[in-house]
């Protein structure tokens, strides 16, 4: 008996090891992108609140788009990191592919409205006229930046789906870094450059994004095998084309659904909750951003080692791993909430809001102390967990039902209808992440997500 439990001990040793070492440049890279954003609040916050309140409505077009790439990139992570496992890269070739002809599609209708119609798309979230100046100003720069993403994110998330974790985290830290440094020039006109605001911050990331496909592009010139070349745009092979639709679209239409879901949640604080309410959403949304790091990192890593695992058809093994990573994801959780409790008095005295902006801000601190809790449960569980096992499908179901039969229409008729006061509106959008436990939950106790979802014979 002592020899069976010395070896569970050494199997969870190993795995933590090897989640540990996926995980820490997955949250860098994360802490980065964070770092970007609130860097983009810090600065603007010197300019004034118009500015950062018209870039954080213009940033949910960003935010809808990462979720069409983060699903893409999910379709192809599912099924790389699965064919990674049985080590088929004839195959991680032809799914790259894919994602990449979906990606790039879907990039141009988005950098194309960006660019003809920023006006229209500023109408959407907000009826003030002097945010839809500034944020138009910023859609308009910022269009570049969503044609250079489009194909950066897939190769780097197919990178990670084979363990190179550490190439996609240095891609991005030099990309984020320079994004940074590049916001202080323009908003600020540093070096002789203009000042110019919004549309500054909206500059920097084009220039940023233009350097980091680049650098992707020099990456894979010296990669012996996963290469990212208008070759695989080509690649043609039909069970796999049915396969990453089947694992694909659930997960873009989860994650689109999602976003534009939470997107709607901006639209009722822009349109019934007034300015204030805006403005401290903004600060939140970066305090949360930086308290959900690990446990977001930690549901993506989850996600690749299971994915390889179960593509080495090792699925006792795989099960075990998911239970770690489930309670590793609590422990984060909970860190997550303590660090917002925090931070929470710095923040207020650093956030040039007006007395009201700050009184929501505390309040809205202090909800999000536990709400992250059910983010971080639900991501790991839906993104991460079930994902690794190509099950797609459940999560898409799950969240579209809790945001459009839920969080959106109680939003609105709080807000709308029973015009309640702002802090009980943002309270009831917060319980959209916890009405869902108990589905989830139990579609992961029922293991119907643990599946090996690769084939043989393919060409």
């Amino acid at each position: 008996m002592a020899a069976v439990n010395t070896f569970q001990t050494t199997e969870k040793e190993s795995l933590i090891r090897m989640l540990t070492r996926l995980t820490w440049p997955i949250v860098l890279q994360n802490l980065l992108s964070a770092a970007v954003t609130s860097a983009d609040v810090v600065m603007l916050n010197s300019v004034g609140q118009e500015h950062i309140s018209a870039v954080s409505l213009a940033g949910q077009y960003a935010t809808i788009l990462f979720m069409v790439f983060y699903g893409l990139g999910t379709g192809a992570t599912m099924l790389c990191s699965q064919y990674y496992g049985k080590g088929d890269f004839r195959a991680i070739e032809v799914v790259e592919g894919i994602a990449l002809r979906f990606s790039l599609l879907t990039s141009f209708l988005f950098s194309a409205c960006a660019f003809l119609v920023p006006q229209l798309m500023m109408r959407v979230f907000t009826p003030d006229e002097q945010l839809i100046s500034i944020g138009a100003s910023y859609l308009r720069r910022v269009s570049v930046a969503y044609l250079c993403w489009g194909i950066t994110e897939i190769y780097l998330a197919v990178l990670r789906s084979v363990g190179r974790v550490a190439i996609a985290t240095v891609l991005n830290t030099i990309a984020f870094s320079l994004n940074i440094l590049l916001n202080a020039v323009f908003i600020f006109g540093l070096f002789g450059a203009p000042k110019m605001g919004a549309a500054g911050v909206a500059l920097a990331t084009s220039i940023s994004r233009l350097i980091e496909l680049a650098l992707a592009f020099v990456v894979s010139a010296r990669s012996r095998d996963i290469k990212l070349s208008v070759r695989c745009l080509f690649l043609r092979n039909r069970l796999l084309f049915h396969d990453f639709l089947k694992m694909a679209v659930p997960a873009l239409a989860n994650d689109v659904s999602w976003g534009l879901g939470f997107s709607m949640y901006s639209v009722i604080i822009g349109q019934f909750l007034g300015s204030d309410m805006v403005a401290a959403n903004s600060f939140v949304s970066q305090v949360r951003n930086f308290a959900t790091v690990l446990c977001f990192s930690l549901a993506s890593s989850g996600g690749i080692l299971l994915g390889q695992i179960i593509g080495a058809d090792r699925l006792e093994e795989a099960e075990h791993a998911a239970s770690v990573v489930m309670k590793l994801t609590v422990l984060t959780g909970a860190i997550g909430g303590v660090l917002i409790l925090l931070t929470r008095q710095p923040v207020l005295q650093f956030a040039k809001l007006t007395p009201t902006g700050k009184a929501y801000l505390s309040t809205m601190l202090l909800i999000n102390s536990y709400y992250v809790m059910g983010s971080a449960v639900n991501t790991t569980l839906i993104a991460g967990i079930f994902r690794a096992g190509g099950d797609s499908r459940f999560g898409m179901i799950c969240d579209t039902i809790d945001m459009w039969c839920y969080g959106v229409p109680l939003g609105f008729l709080a807000a709308a209808v029973l015009k309640l006061p702002p802090m009980w509106v943002y309270f009831l959008l917060c319980t959209d992440e916890f009405v869902k436990w108990p589905w989830v939950i139990g579609h992961y106790r029922s293991k119907k997500w643990l599946k090996n979802i690769t084939r043989d014979d393919l060409f």
